[in-house]
């Protein structure tokens, strides 16, 4: 099905440019904060890997031990790079898919503003000892309460701008985009109600802190990745998505499946004894919408293999996408009861999948949107294509080798574990030379990093070149008449459709 636009290219042309101009502050703040607060959580992430090789480095700094180091890394990885970065590229993208400019700008700003006091606090505090010790919610009990109500100021007018859109075709960007914005909270309210208020077994809160771990990886991060994906695929490669039922197929069974996984992380522990085996068999289930997701929205794109040799944001997006392929194999392999289950659960291997799916898989599709996205809203052209290319290829050889050697050393270490017949040192020495590694490879990921963040702050203050295409790393030769990155919305699932 296909539908064609009623209004004069021009025309378009004012609409498309009068809704980036209403998002330019909100989504711009979004990404420069988030940029900031990645290169925060590397380096924290680096001082952390470096107290696991050598406990004695920073011995003498009590807000710098290992527990709280670590916890304000991957608290600044989620909350402050990586929500961020969702909400900029998803109110972003249901603006211009519902073809409505955003009427609460200055409220969703605001609102941004207030996140990031609540996540600086929120750092300060585990540094200081005030941690709540929970995974993935390690902020002070009083951070929650805050952090929702600023979502709320930032998601309700988006689920406004789509529930009045113009009648039409929901598309496949659209689905994951809105799920991904009612998922969020239903997650967060269950696990901060359950956690903090209600209280109760000390191992069914950890239950529950697992179960929120899978949750916002599955069902917030994933689906928000896809729907930027969806949009980018069609949108550059001028082709349609490859396959409507795959898309579906895909949704459909991330819904499904994704809630239920999580417990796995308990198995042995005395809890009902299905809770475990469920968790595991969803987590391996997570392998086949990541497949759908993955082959859907790849053969888009290698329809026009040619435009991978100058589009950064198709090729950031691309290796995103076989990073989600990578996250859903890996996810297969190490939740196997009695098999890798066993080694995988109290090893590195965890923070090794942690890593594939917020720097491997979430966080390369949304540089891609991100080189895409802000050239629109600030009327601007990156500034070198040499930074681009650096943050792509020492991102790339990072996160790879962060992803890869965690996951290995972590299943080496767990038979380190499980082997009782030696100390436990012997299991520590096992994952040693994997720790090195991954200290140097995070050293790498910061320096591309560093790139990236400089040149999106030179970005938000407008100093980049004024032009009329966009930054490419090659000379393209296309025949599209809106350029080889054009500006047509066309992210529907089945033909091109242009709004």
């Amino acid at each position: 099905m296909s539908s064609v636009s009623s209004t004069s290219p021009e025309q378009d042309a004012k609409l498309r440019s009068a809704i980036d101009l209403s998002l330019r502050h909100p989504v711009m703040f979004f990404f420069t904060s988030g940029a900031v607060w990645l290169a925060v959580s590397l380096v924290l992430g680096i001082i952390a890997v470096a107290k696991m090789v050598s406990p004695e480095f920073l011995d003498g700094c009590a807000f710098l031990t290992q527990g709280r180091v670590f916890a304000a890394h991957i608290s600044t990885l989620i909350y402050g790079w990586g929500c961020q970065a969702a909400f900029g590229v998803l109110i972003w993208l249901v603006a211009r898919l519902t073809r409505s400019e955003n009427r609460a700008s200055g409220i969703v700003l605001a609102a941004g503003h207030a996140w990031n006091l609540v996540i600086g606090l929120g750092t300060i505090a585990i540094l200081l000892g005030y941690g709540s010790g929970v995974p993935w919610m390690e902020f002070p009990t009083m951070s929650w309460p805050a952090m929702l109500l600023a979502y709320a100021l930032i998601a309700v007018w988006t689920m406004i701008q789509f529930r009045v859109r113009a009648a039409g075709e929901v598309f496949v960007a659209q689905w994951y985009a809105i799920a991904a914005l009612i998922w969020f909270p239903w997650v967060l309210i269950t696990a901060f109600v359950l956690i903090f208020l209600v209280g109760g077994n000390p191992l069914m809160s950890a239950g529950v802190a697992a179960w929120f771990r899978s949750g916002l990886t599955y069902l917030f991060f994933l689906p928000s990745a896809a729907a930027a994906a969806f949009y980018l695929a069609p949108k550059i490669t001028g082709r349609p998505v490859h396959s409507y039922s795959l898309s579906l197929i895909g949704f459909w069974t991330l819904a499904l499946v994704a809630p239920w996984a999580g417990m796995q992380k308990l198995s042995g522990a005395p809890i009902p004894f299905f809770l475990p085996y469920l968790g595991a068999a969803a987590a391996v289930l997570i392998g086949v919408p990541t497949a759908a997701i993955a082959v859907s929205t790849l053969r888009t794109m290698i329809s026009a293999p040619e435009k991978f040799a100058y589009s950064p944001a198709l090729r950031f997006t691309a290796a995103g996408v076989v990073c989600m392929l990578l996250l859903g194999v890996a996810s297969v392999f190490t939740n196997l009861p009695n098999s890798t289950l066993p080694l995988a659960q109290f090893s590195i291997t965890s923070y090794g999948m942690d890593i594939l799916a917020l720097y491997g898989c979430f966080s390369f599709v949304m540089f891609g949107a991100i080189y895409f996205i802000v050239p629109r809203v600030t009327r601007r052209e990156w500034l070198s294509k040499r930074f681009i290319k650096w943050h792509f290829l020492f991102s790339m050889y990072g996160v790879i080798t962060v992803a890869v050697l965690a996951v290995l050393g972590g299943l080496l270490h767990g038979q380190g574990q499980e082997d009782f017949k030696f100390p436990w040192e012997n299991a520590v020495a096992r994952a040693y030379p994997y720790l090195i590694a991954t200290l140097i490879a995070w050293c790498f990921v910061l320096i591309s990093n560093l790139f990236f963040c400089v040149h999106l702050l030179f970005m938000w203050m407008r100093l980049g070149r004024r032009s009329s295409h966009p930054t490419l790393l090659g000379h393209p030769h296309s025949d599209n008449p809106h350029g080889p990155e054009g500006d047509i919305d066309n992210a529907g699932p089945g033909t091109v459709v242009v709004h």
